[in-house]
């Protein structure tokens, strides 16, 4: 595809992070820390949305020297670089249950965050132990998933049967109507949370409370969930590991997370020819 121009004033640049920020073993390069670093010199902000939850964040606060407002759980809360809470949005009991039941119908793993707590059933069940690494805390097993419905920021449907995830999201789509946003955030995940939770929301949230209109965000990611970002920012970029169907909703494409691939897109797309950024905010 031929990219579009590149956005004439660029404030803020929105990333994804898995997929997309980080590369294949969820590791923050060097490159892609001096592309952050490159755009801020010049006046852009840089803030991070996610489907982990904040805290699963925090090693990325100090290394891109984090001061905006950090979106984990895709918009479900906001928190200070400090990890404290700014706003929150959790599912509705009903929601939660309906979720969870339709997960495992589908013959998924459940996941349900809670507060502080990430609960799940098995110890050993698929992906949790490069989960535990990548946010860096551990679970609590139960049997009772329902503990956290009253407070649960997010259920995941886990799998590596990909088109039964992608079969489960739709399910979970149509089931749960207007009281869930139900997206995939990596081909083994479906992720579940409040209707307003999404990447779409996120850039409407830090364009209300930074004052950047919409038009100077820039947003990068990698999955179907990050489409929505996507849609409400003025320049969207696809990584190259995305599918097909996700670049085609992007205004340009960058190589894969395993080939710098965020630093390449900064490099490219956002920064002028001669390493400076095209921007006009403050930092």
């Amino acid at each position: 595809m031929s990219p579009r121009p590149k956005p004439q004033r660029l404030s803020l640049l929105l990333a994804d992070v898995d997929g997309t920020l980080v590369d294949e073993n969820k590791i923050l390069t060097e490159r892609a820390a001096a592309a952050v670093r490159a755009l801020r010199r010049k006046g852009a902000r840089f803030a991070v949305t996610s489907g982990r939850p904040p805290r699963g964040m925090a090693m990325l606060i100090e290394p891109l020297a984090l001061h905006t407002v950090i979106a984990g759980f895709n918009g479900g809360v906001f928190v200070r670089p400090d990890l404290s809470i700014i706003a929150e949005k959790t599912l509705s009991r009903t929601a939660a249950e309906e979720a969870v039941r339709t997960i495992l119908d589908h013959g998924l793993d459940a996941w349900v965050y809670a507060g502080n707590d990430w609960l799940i059933r098995k110890k050993d069940a698929a992906h949790v132990a490069r989960e535990a690494w990548t946010v860096k805390f551990e679970p609590t097993v139960t049997d009772d998933l329902a503990r956290g419905f009253d407070r649960a920021a997010k259920v995941v449907g886990v799998s590596d049967d990909y088109d039964r995830v992608a079969a489960c999201e739709a399910a979970l789509q149509e089931r749960l109507g207007a009281q869930a946003s139900a997206a995939r955030s990596q081909p083994y995940y479906v992720d579940v949370t409040h209707p307003e939770a999404n990447k779409g929301f996120v850039v409407e949230y830090l364009s209300r409370e930074l004052g950047i209109p919409a038009d100077e965000i820039a947003t990068i990611g990698d999955m179907p969930n990050d489409v929505l970002m996507f849609r409400k920012s003025g320049f969207s970029i696809a990584m190259g590991n995305a599918s097909a169907e996700v670049q085609s909703q992007a205004d340009a494409v960058t190589a894969s997370y395993t080939d710098d691939g965020f630093a390449k897109a900064v490099e490219r797309y956002l920064l002028d020819d001669d390493g400076h950024s095209n921007s006009g905010g403050s930092a």
